[in-house]
């Protein structure tokens, strides 16, 4: 009788492992191949996206890859100028957003913080100093605020005159299957002028909304103004 109870009672741990395996390669490979959010650290597109926000990203706008590489099963677009993307950094692999400034075949220069794109210079409308809000109040002095408009698409970005940055660079070329990313900090933002191009197959999807974001700086309050908000 014991023997037979033991038997049975290992029969279900084994499938109630089995069970739990089976689910956990389902949600991660949901996660890896069509679906994910990403927790941002730093405030590198601000005020796009600030620390403590939870990023959805659609790893689906592009294209399907094989779960948990990089590898390309199917693909039907490419991230077009003005996007935001997650992707691996080319310099040490660690997943990063940012925006899409240039795609394949472009030229592109800047000039104390004005971007030139096949020798046009991008449009940019000064907003004023100080208003980031309470809910991004660390880099509230000494910054400037501009709308961008980048290829038909406009948003908003930021400098820090005071802050040392690459703020100019003359005329460079994007390589085939590869894209240049910037910050919508454009004063502190570990972008492309400093790890260079992303190639494509790094791309890991569009980030399209902030679904949840926690205040850092306040034992992660709830900035119930940012939840499920539209990236522009």
């Amino acid at each position: 009788m014991k023997k037979h109870f033991k038997e049975y009672l290992l029969i279900g741990i084994r499938g109630w492992i089995g069970s739990l395996l089976i689910a956990l390669l389902i949600a991660t490979s949901f996660k890896s191949a069509i679906a994910d959010w990403y927790v941002v650290p730093t405030g590198s597109m601000k005020p796009t996206i600030v620390e403590g926000d939870r990023v959805f990203t659609n790893k689906l706008a592009y294209d399907l890859k094989l779960p948990y590489t990089t590898l390309h099963i199917a693909g039907w677009d490419n991230p077009k100028r003005g996007d935001i993307v997650v992707f691996n950094s080319p310099a040490d692999g660690k997943r990063l957003v940012k925006r899409v400034v240039g795609i394949p075949g472009d030229r592109i220069a800047m000039w104390n913080n004005r971007l030139f794109i096949n020798d046009e210079p991008l449009k940019y409308k000064f907003l004023g100093e100080g208003l980031l809000g309470s809910a991004q109040s660390s880099e509230n002095f000494g910054h400037e605020l501009y709308t961008e408009y980048l290829a038909g698409h406009k948003h908003t970005m930021m400098t820090i005159p005071d802050q040392p940055s690459i703020r100019s660079f003359s005329i460079v070329t994007v390589p085939e299957g590869h894209y240049l990313m910037m910050g919508d900090n454009r004063d502190n933002s570990a972008d492309s002028r400093y790890f260079g191009f992303v190639e494509r197959k790094q791309i890991l999807g569009r980030a399209t909304a902030v679904v949840i974001s926690l205040d850092l700086d306040h034992h992660y309050q709830p900035r119930w103004e940012r939840f499920f908000t539209k990236l522009q």
